[in-house]
């Protein structure tokens, strides 16, 4: 799959690369590594040997398998090569091999199917390949949880006239790292659907990668992040529309409370001159709840073809909306409810899309207890 896709190399694209070798331990000076706290993801940099295991549950209908597979297998099946040092770490050192999901053609499952990744006593590497094949109709909900330093590579190849709808949650202990790549490989007249949900952990870094494999192929991009103090939360987005005629939907949302919560969103889609008909759009908006905290937001376009159907993006950092809360207050409803009201709004518009009912609820309770949370940080900091 990796030889489909032509190789992009700049400042902002790393030419992919399976040898850790040709991913130098960064300084925090490149452009990719500059908003990163590199002390802090230094064990998953180093890739030092370790006994821990990353435990993978699933929950699986018939039909669906789950079997490990080589190095060169799983690299002869990724979308691409590792575009970063821990990405290349997690592939080369994965235990076991690599873990082939696959979803035959044609499968249509109105349930979930889950998969559960636990990671304890230390650092751990995992490389997951999802194929979902052609006209198949899924939705996979992918967990990861314990209290790891996690190194990921992922791979989601999407075939023809499928649909996915691919939903992964970051419910870290407060002492975990996770950092890593995902990719994923959009087939013509494909729609896929992703919603990334980073709640917890110490440090959260992902690269999340996009190409098309076809005309007419579309892709809708969701995530949200609930920052606390002193917790880093990173997301790096880059939708490649290699193909004409293909579509891309963007809209990441945060909420940052307590001192020295930092959150990062870079979010890069590139129009190459072959991608006529295109349209795309990216957002990404940061809710600012304390004080102390900052919210890094770069949106970026790369067009080399002016027939595009249409491009924009929107980037978004403040606090509460005054506005709404006037509104709520001037109908009895107290500052305190009104806050809560207005971050519920704000979040449940992506967490409507997951589709998943059990899934939903347990993100609003997450918000709520991370309300309670802001209520608490305040009331110390008046």
């Amino acid at each position: 799959m990796a030889a489909a896709i032509e190789t992009v190399s700049s400042h902002l694209h790393p030419v992919p690369s399976w040898d850790v070798a040709d991913h130098p331990m960064p300084s925090g000076r490149e452009e990719i590594w500059r908003f990163t706290p590199i002390k802090r993801l230094k064990t998953l940099l180093q890739g030092t040997a370790s006994d821990a295991h990353l435990d993978v549950a699933t929950e699986l209908p018939d039909g669906v398998t789950v079997t490990r597979i080589s190095a060169a297998e799983a690299e002869s099946l990724a979308v691409e090569a590792p575009v970063d040092r821990v990405a290349a770490l997690a592939h080369a050192n994965a235990t076991d091999g690599a873990i082939l999901i696959d979803v035959p053609t044609e499968f249509v499952s109105h349930e979930p199917l889950l998969v559960s990744l636990t990671g304890t006593g230390g650092l751990v590497y995992g490389h997951v390949i999802l194929r979902v094949g052609a006209f198949a109709e899924v939705t996979v909900v992918m967990q990861h949880q314990g209290d790891a330093q996690y190194a990921e590579k992922t791979d989601v190849i999407v075939g023809d006239g499928a649909k996915l709808n691919f939903v992964t949650v970051q419910d870290w202990s407060d002492d975990a790292v996770h950092g890593g790549q995902r990719s994923v490989l959009v087939g013509r007249d494909a729609q896929v659907k992703t919603i990334t949900a980073s709640l917890g952990g110490d440090v959260v870094r992902l690269q999340e990668n996009a190409h098309y494999a076809g005309p007419g192929g579309s892709l809708e991009a969701y995530g949200l992040y609930f920052v606390d103090g002193g917790q880093h939360i990173q997301h790096r987005l880059f939708v490649d529309h290699n193909q004409p005629h293909t579509i891309s939907n963007v809209d990441y949302r945060g909420a940052l409370q307590g001192e020295g919560a930092h959150s990062v969103w870079i979010g890069d889609v590139l129009i190459r001159k072959v991608a006529e008909g295109i349209e795309t759009y990216e957002s990404n908006k940061n809710l600012v709840l304390t004080d102390g905290c900052k919210a890094d937001s770069v949106p970026n376009l790369e067009i080399e073809t002016g027939e595009i159907a249409g491009a924009g993006h929107a980037s978004t950092t403040g606090r509460f909306d005054d506005l709404q809360l006037f509104y709520l207050r001037s109908r009895g409803i107290p500052e305190e409810e009104a806050r809560r009201l207005v971050v519920h709004g704000f979040f449940f518009d992506i967490i409507r899309r997951i589709g998943v009912p059990h899934i939903e609820a347990k993100m609003m309770e997450q918000v709520e207890h991370e309300l309670e949370l802001s209520a608490i940080t305040q009331a110390q900091q008046q």
